[in-house]
């Protein structure tokens, strides 16, 4: 094919000749921003996981506590190995647990666990997140 004088060879390959290789660029942009929505999906399932966890532990160790049977730190002690079996022990770093009145003067058992925000990558919240589990207490039911 000769070349036509006064006309660019490109403008003889068609029309559409001008996007050839877009979509490869197009296919990068949105992949990178397709992987960035996912990787935030991610990191709130993962951290929805460690708070639920650790509010389940919480319950369980305030129970654990609220027996009337129960020694004294049996709730942060049950709290401390539920946390680190099903976790890992750097989440049962900070467990507390104390004996609570409420307004209507109801005993309860609180455990408090502070824990850190779990982090994937450099992309996330940081900081801690603190939940509580609470339980009646058995002692004060009178015992027939």
């Amino acid at each position: 094919m000769a070349a036509i004088p006064g006309r660019r060879w490109t403008a003889l390959a068609g029309p559409g000749s001008r996007e050839r290789g877009s979509a490869v660029a197009e296919f990068v942009m949105v992949a990178g921003l397709l992987l960035l929505i996912a990787v935030g999906v991610f990191q709130l399932g993962l951290t929805l996981h460690v708070r639920n966890t650790l509010v389940a532990c919480a319950a369980e160790g305030a129970r654990a506590g609220a027996r009337a049977d129960a020694p004294e730190g049996q709730a942060t002690a049950r709290t401390v190995a539920l946390i680190t079996d099903g976790l890992s022990s750097a989440y049962a770093a900070q467990v507390t647990s104390h004996r609570v009145t409420t307004a209507d003067g109801v005993r309860v058992v609180e455990v408090t666990v502070t824990a850190p925000t779990p982090i994937i990558g450099l992309l996330g919240p940081s900081g801690t997140m603190t939940v509580t589990g609470r339980a009646f207490d058995e002692r004060q039911v009178a015992t027939p």
